[in-house]
């Protein structure tokens, strides 16, 4: 019986440029024709999900954190906020001059800013209109165009994470205000910065949905490996057999890990799934 591997997307399975380098889907591609079925257990929410990754022979999402799951297609459990505290929330960032963006599966909602603020962290000291500065505009592209502006389509019943671009006030300040009554979450994007991070629901985790989809598939702990590289890959690895550290992974995922592999770009995954039988 072949493995069941969960696979985190951001600084895993896609690189820095947001792109599956070639090794790593030609060795999923081949694992799967030998038996071993993936699962995609990311923070982001499915409308955040490219379509170079569904493509990939994936037999089930684990999205925002742990807050979606489906497995074949069907939908196993979809949590979302209170849409009261939602608001609460939005006022409290908008308060403190602090950009956002909301996660749903019917696309990714921005705070007025965000998209200026995000063009400003990719272009850094580079001029917007020389060659270096377009170029990184372009490697974000892809994320500004699922961003949707206009507020009035905003379902606030159907919101399963927030994730806040934030350079106003300290880290510390948004997390005393939520933690306890919400996951909190430094950011693992790097260019977003040290004070920016994610608002979830409270003990939904990736942990707790990769418990979820076991008992579902009927497979136990052991049968299981997980590729990661944040800190929020932590709980990941305690729900598996085995815990894989990228080798671009944060030295605390490290040092939790039971293996480390090679970075995206080197093909660390297909350094691992080449290993299996």
């Amino acid at each position: 019986m072949g493995k069941i591997i969960f696979l985190d997307i951001d600084g895993t399975l896609c690189n820095d440029a947001g792109l599956v380098p070639d090794s790593a889907k030609e060795a999923i591609i081949h694992a799967y024709e030998r038996g071993h079925r993936f699962y995609l257990c990311t923070g982001r929410s499915k409308a955040e999900i490219s379509d170079e990754v569904l493509a990939l022979p994936i037999s089930g999402i684990i999205g925002a954190g742990g807050g979606y799951c489906e497995i074949d297609g069907e939908v196993i459990f979809h949590h979302v906020f209170d849409s009261a505290e939602l608001k609460k929330m939005i006022r409290f960032l908008e308060g403190h001059q602090i950009e956002y963006y909301l996660e749903s599966n019917q696309g990714l909602f921005a705070s007025a800013k965000l998209r200026e603020r995000l063009i400003q962290l990719s272009l850094g000291d580079s001029a917007e209109e020389s060659e270096e500065g377009q170029k990184k505009i372009a490697a974000i592209k892809w994320f500004l165009d699922l961003l949707i502006e206009d507020s009035s389509l905003i379902d606030y019943e159907d919101v399963n994470k927030l994730s806040f671009i934030n350079h106003s006030v300290p880290y510390e300040v948004i997390h005393e205000e939520y933690d306890g009554d919400f996951h909190m979450l430094r950011s693992t994007v790097p260019a977003f910065g040290p004070d920016s991070g994610e608002i979830g629901l409270k003990n939904i985790n990736k942990k707790t949905a990769i418990e979820t989809v076991l008992e579902k598939i009927q497979r136990s702990k052991e049968d299981c490996l997980a590729f990661g590289d944040g800190n929020n890959d932590l709980v990941m690895f305690e729900a598996v057999g085995v815990g894989i550290a990228m080798g671009n992974a944060k030295d605390e995922l490290k040092a939790a890990a039971d293996e480390i592999t090679l970075t995206h770009d080197e093909g660390g995954i297909a350094h691992i799934l080449a290993k299996l039988d």
